[in-house]
């Protein structure tokens, strides 16, 4: 049997990690949190369930979670965040993997949860995701702050059934904070690989995003937190392009 890591970045998350490491009990040969010096119960509730528990300044996702592998014990790594669980199908999809480890990757899909209400549409379901893989076969990349995992192009890569429940946001509050944030750390990393912002794309890029996710990818279907969920990811596209034009100028943000 294949053993397996679960690497976690964590960061103030006494509110979900007790609900991620109850979820791979007994899956889990290895468990690694790697935090951003938390100033809650974060540790505590880490050292509960037998994970090692490290710190480091965190200095950007796709960073921390690279870092993050090299705590590892075993080279095969299932790489949750701090607010996702596995859900009983998926947990049994992984065992199996572990009994025959076929392919050098397996994604799966993740459903949200937003405000007590699971999402399935506005471009957030399927969401495929691969976070099982044989770590000496690629690494963290992408920008920042939408990381992802990229594997050697001759990777063999398979999809497993059972969803990753993703617990996003408890109030509407919250994700707008976050879009806030977000589209500060977009903003600097797209301006640096050479994104420029201009007022057609400060007007149109929003008005698309909402389109796209709201009719196209069905959102209204999601009902009242649907029409939030489009109208907050769209309003954060435009304060990433307005805070790209900014830099352009020459100013902070």
């Amino acid at each position: 049997m294949t053993p397996i890591s679960v690497v976690i970045i964590t960061y103030n998350e006494e509110r979900n990690i007790g609900r991620c490491l109850e979820s791979v009990q007994g899956l889990a040969d290895d468990i690694v949190i790697l935090d951003s010096f938390s100033t809650d119960n974060t540790q505590k509730i880490c050292e509960q369930y037998g994970a090692r528990f490290f710190q480091h300044k965190f200095d950007g996702h796709i960073q921390q979670k690279n870092r993050a592998i090299t705590y590892a014990k075993y080279p095969h790594i299932l790489s949750l965040d701090a607010d996702e669980a596995l859900s009983e199908t998926l947990y049994r999809s992984i065992l199996k993997v572990k009994e025959n480890w076929d392919a050098d990757g397996y994604r799966f899909n993740r459903l949200t949860n937003y405000c007590g209400k699971w999402i399935r549409h506005c471009g957030w379901y399927p969401d495929r995701k691969l976070r099982l893989w044989d770590s000496r076969r690629g690494e963290w990349g992408g920008t920042n702050p939408h990381d992802r995992f990229i594997m050697t192009p001759d990777s063999k890569i398979k999809h497993l059934e059972g969803d990753l429940l993703h617990y996003s946001y408890y109030t509407i509050t919250q994700h707008q904070q976050q879009a806030n944030n977000y589209s500060s750390i977009g903003a600097r990393a797209d301006y640096q690989n050479g994104k420029r912002s201009s007022i057609a794309k400060i007007w149109l890029f929003p008005k698309w995003k909402f389109f796209r996710d709201y009719i196209i990818k069905g959102g209204f279907l999601d009902g009242y937190y649907g029409y939030i969920i489009c109208k907050t990811n769209a309003h954060a596209t435009m304060l990433k392009y307005v805070k790209i034009r900014e830099i352009q100028n020459g100013k902070e943000i």
